[in-house]
């Protein structure tokens, strides 16, 4: 980009001239950071926009300062990339070139020709179907209560998290739940905050976003529609407005319930395998995938008897929801803190249609913890036993010399 700061005298097309060489310069950069997807974007924004011997348009400011916005969105990923920061060069000194005042209209960027889609194109089980042969897997996810969550792989996890933490960060689907604590209660957390981005996705949907919060959860999209996409693929229904809504996005063969029950907010997740596991290195944080870091996970605790018998009455089976339930109740003291296992069983049993796989059991959590620090143990264990193994052919090997030769004179 530093040619294009030193000829103050090109023009507009020259500088999407040196944009496209810089962007096949750098072809090899990194995966993570897309700053290519900047270039083209601002490429294909002023590739007609004329405007010889230096003059620019509105038109163009406007491009220029939505390259600088997508370069900020990505600033993070592509930290020391050389093509990203010569971007950023460059725009500053055109911006600076073409005296662009730097709040004003950004433009979008023209969309690229794409082939018309077939009509199924956006029903992600019937592309799938045709594709495989068969229907696609799915998994489920629940975050409820005082952050009890069931991640796609049938983990469960109570976890101490406070802020906001990202449940799901894929090609098509972004989720973030925020937490807050428990009014009168020192260590209970609650949901307090759903945010749900749909990703654009080809012809079948532009970007929508839907945000609920406690005592507000809308039937309805940030924008106010309640359906949007190709065919209304994405739709917004509501069983109780104001306390619950159901997403289905078509396009990824997706479901989303958010729901308050007492003081938290709940959301329950049904999604194809493929798109659950379709992300990149750098989206290494999902609570619903991985579930939270193990320095916030919280064990069991004592309950009293009180609790168990209250919980026992709304959930029988003796499953993670009658412990999450048991777990509430004794955190909070407050009954209502039990409703958000009720109402996260019931989401699931929409989810999980096999009542085996339904009810987890809290051993199978246990269990698996207790696998995992055996085979450290064990591991850890035969790494000692080489040690020695070393030592003490490394000790007859030498006949003892090498105890002297270490000695320190006096």
């Amino acid at each position: 980009m530093e040619v294009v700061a030193s000829h103050h005298a090109q023009s507009p097309w020259k500088h999407t001239v040196v944009l496209v060489l810089l962007q096949l310069c750098c072809a090899e950069a990194g995966a993570s950071c897309l700053i290519l997807s900047c270039n083209s974007d601002f490429v294909a924004a002023t590739l007609n926009l004329g405007g010889g011997d230096g003059e620019v348009g509105p038109s163009y400011c406007s491009a220029l300062r939505s390259y600088a916005t997508c370069t900020k969105r990505m600033a993070r990923a592509c930290r020391g990339d050389l093509a990203f920061h010569s971007a950023v060069q460059g725009i500053e000194d055109l911006l600076i070139q073409h005296r662009c005042p730097r709040v004003g209209p950004t433009a979008r960027p023209r969309p690229l020709p794409q082939a018309p889609l077939a009509g199924e194109a956006c029903v992600h089980e019937h592309g799938f179907l045709r594709q495989n042969g068969h229907l696609p897997m799915y998994a489920h996810c629940g975050v409820f209560g005082d952050a009890h969550i069931r991640t796609f792989n049938n983990d469960f996890q109570t976890c101490n998290v406070r802020g906001a933490w990202p449940l799901i960060d894929n090609d098509f689907l972004y989720v973030q739940v925020t937490s807050r604590p428990v009014g009168g209660a020192t260590h209970a957390m609650a949901l307090s905050k759903v945010t749900v981005i749909f990703k654009a996705w080809r012809q079948c949907l532009e970007q929508q976003v839907y945000q609920a919060e406690l005592d507000h959860v809308p039937a309805a999209f940030a924008d106010g529609s309640v359906s949007s996409g190709e065919r209304r693929g994405l739709l917004i229904s509501s069983q109780d407005v104001g306390r619950h809504a159901r997403i289905h996005a078509t396009h990824i063969g997706t479901v989303l319930v958010v729901r308050q029950s007492g003081r938290s907010l709940g959301l329950a997740v049904r999604a194809p395998r493929a798109i659950v596991e379709a992300f990149s290195p750098i989206q290494d944080l999902q609570l619903c995938v991985w579930g939270c870091p193990a320095s916030m996970r919280v064990l069991s605790t004592p309950s009293s008897a009180g609790a168990r018998d209250y919980c026992a009455g709304l959930l029988p089976a003796r499953d993670v929801y009658y412990q999450a339930c048991v777990f509430d109740l004794q955190a909070t003291g407050h009954t209502n803190a039990s409703l958000a296992a009720v109402a996260a069983l019931e989401d699931a049993r929409e989810m999980v249609p096999e009542e085996a796989a339904l009810h987890l059991q809290p051993l199978a959590s246990a269990q698996q913890a207790g696998l995992d620090l055996v085979l450290l143990v064990l591991l850890l264990h035969r790494l000692l036993e080489v040690l020695e193994s070393l030592w003490n052919i490394s000790f007859r090997g030498h006949g003892g010399r090498e105890l002297q030769e270490l000695t320190i004179p006096p």
